[in-house]
């Protein structure tokens, strides 16, 4: 199982903007770094399975879209969000 409904709600209270945002980009990044990084330990396993590795690569592509979007729109709110989710070395 991917991420349980506790720990999405955790990440969603952690990264929202105001009492009941699930839509920022903040959230969706999070929780999308999160299923990625779940993926990520799977394939260690899992090295053949190549259905999931394409959702993978589709995730990987839709974070970055959103974090694009994101720098566009609020540098100061990206810069955050990269360090808090620990994204660039």
């Amino acid at each position: 199982m991917a991420i349980t409904a506790a720990q999405k709600a955790q990440t969603m209270a952690e990264y929202q903007r105001g009492k009941g945002d699930t839509g920022s980009p903040e959230v969706q990044v999070a929780l999308m770094t999160a299923r990625i990084n779940y993926l990520t330990s799977h394939f260690k396993d899992h090295t053949k399975d190549f259905h999931s590795r394409r959702g993978l690569l589709r995730l990987v592509s839709r974070r970055r879209k959103l974090l694009d979007y994101l720098k566009t729109k609020n540098e100061d709110s990206y810069r955050t969000l990269i360090q808090r989710l620990d994204l660039r070395k």
